[in-house]
C-alpha cells in the first residue's frame, strides 16, 4: 500500500554539504539590503531553527554562534548580539527536536513561533542595553512571518531527502 503523503515516507539522510549550503544561502538573503521593512523573516534564524530541529546531533550551539557572528559582522549590529540570540534558539530547538518532529509541519511551526520570538526579544534586550530605542511591536513581526514560511521551507529543504538513490520500481519509497 503507497503512502497518502510525503510526511509517512522515509527520508534518506541528509547531506551535510547540503545543509551547510542552505545556511550559506540563508546567509546571502540575510545580508542583501532591504532597509526596516517590518515582517521580513531572518532567514538564518529560520534555517537554523529548522536544521536544529532535524539535525540536533550535527548542527546546534557552536553553528549558531559561527553564524551569528557572521550575521553581526555583515549586518553590522552590536558584535555578539545575533551570536548570543543565535546559540539561545539552537539551544532550545536541539531541546525541543524530539518532540516537534512528531507533528506535521504546520503544526512544528507552531512550536518553533515561541524559539524565534525568544531570539528576537534577546536582539533586542542587546539593543536596548547598549542605548538604542525600543523599535516598536512590528519588530516582531518578522518572527511570525517566518513561522509561516517553516512549511514551504521544511518541503524545500526536506527535497533532497525524498529522491531514491536509485529507481526501483518494486520498492515503495
Amino acid at each position: 500500500m503507497q503512502p497518502t503523503h510525503r510526511s509517512s515516507r522515509i527520508l534518506l539522510p541528509v547531506k551535510l554539504w547540503f545543509v551547510v549550503l542552505s545556511l550559506f544561502v540563508a546567509l546571502g538573503l540575510e545580508y542583501i539590503p532591504t532597509g526596516r521593512l517590518p515582517g521580513l523573516p531572518s532567514w538564518v534564524a529560520l534555517v537554523l531553527a529548522f536544521w536544529c530541529v532535524r539535525e540536533p546531533l550535527r548542527i546546534g550551539m557552536g553553528t549558531g554562534f559561527v553564524l551569528g557572528l557572521l550575521v553581526d559582522v555583515g549586518l553590522g549590529a552590536a558584535m555578539g548580539q545575533h551570536a548570543l540570540a543565535y546559540v539561545v534558539l539552537a539551544y532550545s530547538a536541539n531541546r525541543l527536536a524530539r518532540r516537534v518532529l512528531w507533528f506535521p509541519p504546520w503544526q512544528q511551526a507552531v512550536h518553533v513561533l515561541p524559539l524565534l520570538l525568544l531570539s528576537q526579544a534577546l536582539m533586542m534586550g542587546v539593543r536596548l542595553l547598549a542605548g538604542a530605542e525600543f523599535p516598536g511591536w512590528s519588530y516582531f513581526l518578522s518572527s511570525f512571518s517566518a513561522a509561516v514560511l517553516w512549511t514551504p521551507l521544511s518541503f524545500l529543504l526536506l527535497l533532497p531527502q525524498y529522491q531514491p538513490v536509485e529507481r526501483d520500481d518494486n520498492r515503495p519509497i
